[in-house]
């Protein structure tokens, strides 16, 4: 377990002469005898001072806290690759932002346990726990992911880790997760990519169900990431505290994809495309997530839509969709769904001919998170005339390029999910993600406080109207500054 020290005091005559150096040392010296073992984050200062600006040069900021405890600074690496990213933009800056995005979830107590913390809760409580452990054991040995062998002279054991959560519907839930950080490119994985359906793909499907009457129908795949089959030689210890009795030494030789490993997302594709073929359907090159094939039986055409664990069955034909689901249920275990009611986060309702999608639910999540759920709304995304102009400084705030980073992550999920009318103004702002300033962070911020005005908007496909699709753009080169 790592803990942090966040020491708050009022800076007054009695401790105004000891400085932050000496005080750092002797709270690291304290800290260590009363958690002896355990790895401790750098200590935080918060002072109320009685008279600002008498730090008395001694030392004690984060970087020395960091060396005494052992704890490494950001990496110059870490900040150059993000640098690069944000000068070359296109996709990978933008899933990048996206990754920072906040979660949807708003409870994750769970989700920061380790296995230690678990076992620390009242009887009741582990018991439940230890079941949902012992339940994921038993779905991993079922599909085979692993078997147990004596550990070969030589190899690497990668480890792993419990990630315990609580469902929406009260279920807990713990997944075992390989702690894929320390596998070596070359020997433990090759190739990663995995491509998946993109939000302007599904957005474009659901206006043509809307115009065309088309059936919608889905489904969740239960551990989707168990049916790829590895090429590796891959060895994991045994997970902790379910170590088989007399086999204590053993390792696991994984021979199934396990959430955590790098080519874990490649291998699910894998597995997906070649089951989908033996289905009949074929993947578009545009956008390998979508999948369409054309019905014998029925004469008439079923489109799949995949994104991992989520899938979109769809087409003219109801009894014609229903058939192929359940066909591919019978080769992916899954629960069925029924009619489409939400997809990737985003909620879909329909009326006749008319389709319609929100993110309320996230929205209010991300606001809840960047502290503006009672701010006061602001009637347009940014400001009159407001013309963002690029930093000057070699560097920014690590907690401010943090922050900034997953407000604008956050905006843009939104932005492709159904909010195409904050598009040119989240995408003007995430060009200054890699340096931000103050003065970035403040009409990133705008930007929420616009979308606490218009919390219930929803983008509306009318399929009765029978206008088809309209496409337009507008191109500004000549008021881009920073070009």
């Amino acid at each position: 377990m790592e803990r942090s020290i966040l020491l708050r005091l009022k800076r007054t005559s009695s401790i105004r002469g000891i400085g932050k150096g000496l005080l750092v040392r002797s709270l690291v010296a304290l800290a260590n005898r009363i958690f002896p073992g355990e790895s401790l984050s750098p200590i935080r200062f918060h002072t109320t001072d009685e008279e600002e600006g008498d730090d008395d040069g001694s030392g004690g900021s984060e970087d020395e806290t960091r060396e005494m405890l052992g704890s490494p600074s950001r990496s110059e690496e870490e900040e150059a690759v993000v640098s690069r990213l944000s000068q070359e933009g296109g996709d990978s800056f933008l899933s990048f932002l996206v990754s920072k995005a906040v979660p949807v979830c708003e409870e994750k107590e769970p989700k920061e346990w380790t296995y230690k913390d678990m076992i620390g809760l009242p009887t009741g409580q582990l018991e439940e726990w230890r079941a949902a452990c012992q339940r994921e054991i038993e779905t991993l040995t079922k599909r085979h992911v692993f078997d147990m062998v004596v550990c070969p002279s030589g190899c690497r054991v990668i480890k792993n880790r419990w990630v315990f959560d609580i469902k929406p519907n009260g279920k807990k839930r713990a997944c075992l997760v390989a702690k894929g950080f320390s596998q070596v490119e070359g020997k433990d994985f090759d190739q990663i990519f995995s491509p998946v359906v993109q939000f302007e793909t599904v957005r474009l499907i659901l206006a043509l169900a809307a115009l065309e009457g088309w059936y919608l129908s889905s489904l969740d795949v239960r551990n989707a990431y168990l049916y790829g089959e590895l090429e590796e030689e891959i060895y994991m210890e045994q997970p902790e505290g379910f170590h088989a009795r007399g086999k204590e030494r053993h390792v696991l030789r994984l021979r199934r994809a396990l959430y955590g490993l790098k080519q874990a997302g490649l291998t699910w594709w894998r597995a997906l495309k070649k089951s989908m073929e033996e289905l009949g359907f074929v993947n578009l090159d545009s956008d390998a997530g979508l999948f369409k094939c054309f019905d014998e039986a029925s004469q008439t055409f079923i489109i799949a839509v995949v994104y991992v664990d989520d899938a979109i069955f769809l087409g003219p034909s109801k009894a014609a969709v229903e058939v192929m689901k359940k066909r591919f249920m019978e080769r992916w275990e899954s629960r069925d769904l029924g009619e489409l009611k939400e997809f990737l986060h985003m909620r879909i309702g329909r009326a006749g001919q008319t389709i319609h999608i929100n993110q309320a639910q996230y929205l209010q999540a991300m606001l809840q998170r960047c502290g503006m759920v009672n701010a006061k709304a602001v009637p347009t995304p940014l400001p009159v005339g407001y013309a963002p102009v690029k930093s000057l400084d070699k560097a920014a705030d690590p907690e401010l390029r943090k922050r900034y980073q997953t407000i604008i992550g956050s905006l843009l999920y939104l932005m492709l999910g159904m909010r195409p009318h904050i598009s040119f103004t989240v995408t003007k702002m995430a060009q200054f993600a890699a340096n931000p300033k103050e003065d970035h962070l403040s009409h990133a911020l705008y930007i929420c406080r616009y979308l606490v005005g218009t919390p219930n908007y929803r983008l509306r496909y009318d399929g009765a109207s029978g206008q088809g699709l309209n496409v337009c753009t507008d191109l500004d080169w000549a008021s881009n500054v920073n070009m």
